[in-house]
């Protein structure tokens, strides 16, 4: 019997493939991509395991989602419940093709207090349209089984019982199973970051239907507000190169004449007044004198020009970050 799991690359989804390959099933793991999670952690934690991975974008179909999902946002811009189910479908999708008679993912009963407790795993299983196919082996014992388990396909003796959020019992098993290798249970997904949330929810007032690179630039330099335009300001030099790898012709690109600065980018049209506040903000980041004038060159469409400003006052900026 084939079973297809969802790995996240955090030590649960991986406990979970080893729990379900030790009641002898073939094991497939699938892992899934948007601008707000990768697969690089699925994708080490399957060549530790050593387990067949698949990875998928569903950034269509997220996106999609994401400004109005069904159960609403967590902490920050996370809709853990209709993101969950959105995986499930997809992964559930799969089962036909690749031959698995279930999915099954590391989600812990309780560990989550938004979703992953009784109802939302409930929630989540019936909204991905795949209700009784879903194993979460390591809290099965606690759950309604599923189908393959009222079979009597599955040892379900053999399953687990783990809940709440100590995680002392993944941590025990983890040795047991030789895994050594996992990330902290922290981190993974952007729309939990607050700084990140902040940015999301500013991007969605600006534009209801942003173009998948707006994603990629939240991460990037610090956010300044003028009017309903952002103003991106480079960090680093790494930022700085990826503001200019990320630009298309329509974007003003802003830099300090003369002086080590930063890049800056808008993305949308200014007004002249905007503009001229921008090209204060990039000198104000920059090594130009903070009182006498400085040259800011835009770049926008091919063409470039130049504006004479005095570097803005840092409390000013700080009022207007995002």
């Amino acid at each position: 019997m084939r079973a297809l799991g969802l790995l996240s690359g955090g030590l649960d989804s991986m406990l979970a493939v080893e729990v379900v390959r030790r009641l002898g099933l073939e094991v497939l793991a699938v892992s899934f991509s948007s601008p707000f999670f990768g697969t690089a952690r699925a994708q080490e934690a399957a060549a530790q395991l050593g387990v067949s991975l698949m990875t998928i974008d569903v950034t269509e179909k997220y996106l999609a989602m994401l400004p109005r999902p069904k159960y609403g946002y967590g902490k920050n811009m996370n809709p853990c419940i209709d993101c969950k189910a959105l995986l499930l479908r997809r992964a559930g999708d799969l089962m036909p093709k690749l031959g698995a008679e279930f999915i099954f993912t590391g989600e812990v009963l309780g560990q989550r207090p938004m979703s992953q407790n009784r109802q939302s795993l409930h929630i989540v299983a019936k909204l991905s349209g795949y209700e009784d196919y879903i194993l979460r082996p390591l809290s099965a014992k606690l759950l309604p089984p599923i189908l393959v388990q009222r079979e009597q396909k599955l040892d379900t003796a053999r399953l687990y019982d783990i809940s709440g959020r100590d995680r002392q019992r993944q941590m025990q098993l983890a040795q047991e199973f030789g895994i050594t290798n996992y990330p902290s249970p922290a981190g993974g997904c952007k729309l939990t970051e607050p700084g990140y949330a902040r940015r999301l929810r500013r991007l969605y007032e600006t534009d209801p239907a942003p173009p998948v690179r707006l994603f990629k630039l939240l991460e990037l330099g610090r956010h300044v507000r003028l009017g309903d335009a952002t103003l991106i300001v480079g960090r680093n030099k790494a930022e700085n190169d990826a503001l200019e790898r990320l630009a298309v012709p329509s974007d003003a690109i802003l830099r300090v004449s003369g002086y080590v600065g930063p890049t800056g980018l808008l993305t949308v049209p200014c007004a002249p007044d905007e503009m001229r506040r921008a090209a204060a903000i990039i000198a104000r980041y920059s090594d130009a004198p903070r009182h006498d004038e400085a040259t800011v060159q835009v770049v926008q469409d091919g063409a470039s020009y130049e504006l004479t400003v005095v570097p803005i006052d840092p409390e000013t900026v700080r009022g207007l970050l995002v």
